[in-house]
């Protein structure tokens, strides 16, 4: 009877925070699209300056994380200290800023496709430069992916969705996507390397240390200068507050689905946590599609379903792995 009662509390439990990243991440995805997409006031002008959002999260997940830190960690000693997160810092900045900025020019559902490919990107480097062989189902997985995104970015965008867009340029757009990706890549090796040296450091040391550099990069380039973007990105939501709203719910929507995401890691694993947020993004297109007015050609939204099932093998994969190990044991 109390394995069944435990059996329970765990489902609740990742049912809950399978609720809480959905909801957190899906309404950021939303917040963002209507950020870049939108018009605000009587003259229909647009918020052009979209890495204020990158800004605008670093520090609410930094004032976050240094709460969190005092309520539930009391104490970090034996972490990481907070300059050795100055490198990753830079790219954190930079690559995150790229994939936002990158909504001007390409759809919201073409810069999630993309961001699907940081694992695959890896695997093409580590066969080309490395001469690492990988398993026929993990190839099988790669070329799903790859082939979907490029399926994607081939077919035709309706006039609809590009008559939203700030300034069209899907080289453009996809390029910065791209380039994203490789700032990302360098950051998540950066920060395995920390840990790997510094084995106390826990999840909210790691965004608190990312998320002062993060705040002091992204201060000094936006108000660095008389004239810096981040001037006019305030003075843009003190005319129009709705935005100002906006982007304060964006940043809220990321730290609260932070907190889930270190919650579902801890309780139930990195492969749960992965499963979760993929099939959130691609609820996420779905959500983009249907509440935001941005139709799919047919060609696209197999594209889509070509990634998501690559993704879907992928996942299973690791899970069988995963068993295989465990029998070992």
């Amino acid at each position: 009877m109390e394995s069944h009662g435990a059996g329970v509390n765990r489902v609740l439990v990742l049912s809950f925070c399978i609720a809480g990243i959905w909801s957190a991440y899906i309404t950021q995805g939303v917040l963002q699209e209507t950020l870049s997409t939108k018009r605000f006031g009587p003259d229909g002008e647009r918020f052009e300056h979209l890495s204020f959002l990158n800004l605008a999260q670093n520090v609410v997940c930094l004032f976050w994380s240094f709460i969190m830190l005092k309520l539930w960690s009391g104490t970090s000693s034996g972490g990481a200290p907070w300059w050795s997160y100055w490198s990753a810092g830079i790219t954190n900045s930079i690559g995150p800023a790229m994939g936002i900025e990158a909504l001007k020019y390409i759809s919201y559902p073409a810069q999630v496709l993309i961001s699907k490919l940081d694992f695959h990107a890896v695997m093409l480097m580590g066969t080309l430069v490395y001469g690492i062989k990988y398993t026929l189902p993990e190839y099988v997985c790669t070329f799903l992916v790859a082939g979907g995104v490029s399926a994607f970015a081939l077919a035709k965008t309706s006039s609809k969705t590009i008559s939203k867009l700030a300034h069209p340029n899907a080289p453009l757009g996809y390029g910065l996507c791209f380039l994203n990706l490789a700032f990302d890549g360098f950051t998540n090796a950066t920060q395995d390397s920390i840990t790997a040296r510094y084995p106390k450091t826990s999840a909210w040391d790691i965004m608190l240390g990312m998320n002062l550099w993060g705040t002091i990069y992204n201060m000094v380039y936006m108000f660095g200068w008389p004239h810096g973007s981040g001037f006019e990105s305030v003075q843009f939501c003190r005319k129009h507050p709705e935005a100002a709203w906006d982007i304060f719910l964006f940043c809220l929507c990321g730290a609260v689905g932070q907190n889930f995401i270190f919650l579902t890691i801890s309780r139930f694993g990195s492969l749960a946590n992965t499963t979760i947020t993929t099939t959130r993004k691609f609820v996420s297109i779905v959500v983009s599609s249907l509440v935001s007015g941005n139709p799919l050609s047919g060609k696209q939204w197999g594209s889509v379903i070509m990634v998501f099932s690559g993704l879907s093998y992928q996942i299973y994969l690791k899970w069988k792995k995963m068993q295989k190990k465990k029998k070992a044991t």
